[in-house]
């Protein structure tokens, strides 16, 4: 089968790899500029969308794995081309972020209050008239580095990184949201949807976005994922969150990955974001997670049919591994990475099914060598699986061991306190 792959920014194109593992002639765009280097040697790049559409034609398959193409991928599939991904309505609940709070409480989820704010200045004076425990979030087009968790009920910690941001040339245009602070657990609930039904099974994850150990130091996109999944519909959390939503997604005629970002306490679970796309890095985690192949599940989704999925059961973990100037995105002439080769020190081949690339190419002339190709610093993922929490650490941290790459960041607790507190806590509630 034709599959052309459009990536924005890299956040599934490991994805087209294994497409094309697969035995599909997968063609990948890599939208942003600076990004275009990567997957070099590994799969065959195109250099538009619109020659990428020519070729791939009706009876291939288009898969987005970004949100803002939502127009694009409505208007495809009104002239019939088959199209996982999105649509505008989709990309709004996540990049509107009052507009998804507002379908949210219209479809009875319980939502926390937020507002948006395309100037800091506005944001700055919000917080001195309603003094409060706030989080900054980015919007589009913000890096994840600006984003905080407040922790002075008078709001000052959070007004005065505002007023710091506002000082520096690099952010003082950054378009924000501020949200109410909510404690409790913090957890995702995803599932697959074909434009009328749901397809194959719960997912539900953790995520652990700080940058060091011990959940300390600056948010970044993300340090590693816990996820499992289930089929048990009857399940508490599920029902108060995506399966609300089911009516609405058959409404916009979404096609894809959907998840909801939840902060679950004794009081409910209260919406904080939806992820209207591919997440990264879960993505990677679900290529360990499923074993039906990727093209034959995509073309069941684009096509609106329903899909018998298999899939293992038992936790799985997704480590990232980083180099700098990773968490901070703006270039710094020191610390680049780029060019360096990754090296494996006795993997066997079937470990490589458990490596997923992302700033990652081939150098076909030294003996296919993969280096690093770009100087952002997200190198790879890391994937494993097995009954209990700690086996699949234990898994994903051998495999680490044995990747070198000078100057490599990783966290080395991913699932650690899900087990320690937060299996608890959701066992007390009901969640789990």
């Amino acid at each position: 089968m034709k599959i052309l792959f459009i990536s924005k920014d890299l956040i599934a194109a490991n994805l087209a790899y294994l497409l094309k593992k697969e035995g599909h002639d997968v063609r990948l765009f890599i939208d942003e500029k600076g990004r275009k280097g990567n997957f070099t040697n590994l799969v065959q790049k195109i250099k538009t969308i619109k020659a990428g559409v020519s070729w791939v034609g009706k009876d291939g398959l288009i898969i987005f794995d970004d949100v803002g193409y939502g127009k694009m991928q409505d208007k495809l599939r009104s002239k019939g081309y088959l199209v996982v991904g999105g649509s505008e309505l989709g990309d709004k609940l996540e990049l509107n972020r009052e507009f998804g709070q507002k379908i949210f409480a219209e479809y009875g989820l319980k939502t926390v209050p937020l507002k948006d704010f395309d100037d800091l200045d506005d944001a700055a004076v919000y917080i001195k008239n309603n003094p409060a425990t706030w989080v900054i979030k980015r919007n589009s087009g913000s890096t994840k580095f600006i984003s905080y968790v407040g922790q002075l009920e008078n709001g000052q910690d959070t007004l005065d990184l505002i007023k710091a941001y506002l000082n520096d040339k690099t952010t003082s245009g950054a378009k924000i949201s501020l949200q109410k602070r909510v404690d409790g657990v913090e957890i995702g609930v995803g599932r697959y949807f074909n434009g009328k039904n749901w397809v194959g099974p719960i997912e539900f994850n953790v995520e652990y976005t700080r940058f060091m150990p011990g959940d300390i130091g600056p948010i970044t996109s993300e340090m590693g994922t816990l996820a499992w999944y289930s089929e048990d519909e009857q399940n508490k959390l599920y029902q108060e969150t995506i399966a609300k939503l089911e009516p609405y997604l058959r409404k916009i005629n979404f096609k894809g990955d959907f998840e909801l970002n939840c902060m679950v306490n004794e009081s409910g679970t209260y919406i904080l974001e939806a992820t209207s796309r591919f997440g990264s890095p879960i993505v990677h985690l679900q290529s360990e997670i499923h074993e039906s192949p990727w093209g034959e599940f995509l073309l069941a989704l684009a096509k609106g049919e329903n899909y018998n999925l298999k899939w293992r059961k038992g936790y799985g973990i997704v480590l990232c591994l980083t180099t700098p100037p990773f968490p901070y995105p703006k270039k710094a002439k020191d610390n680049y990475s780029y060019g360096i080769n990754i090296h494996f020190n006795d993997i066997g081949e079937d470990n490589m099914d458990h490596i997923h690339f992302e700033e990652v190419s081939t150098r076909m002339n030294d003996h296919e060598q993969l280096y690093i190709s770009d100087r952002r610093g997200y190198i790879l993922y890391i994937t494993g699986m097995s009954n209990s929490v700690l086996e699949a650490q234990e898994k994903v941290y051998n495999l680490a061991s044995k990747i070198v790459i000078p100057k490599i960041i990783y966290r080395n607790d991913i699932g650690s306190s899900f087990v320690n507190k937060s299996e608890k806590l959701l066992k007390k509630w009901g969640y789990l």
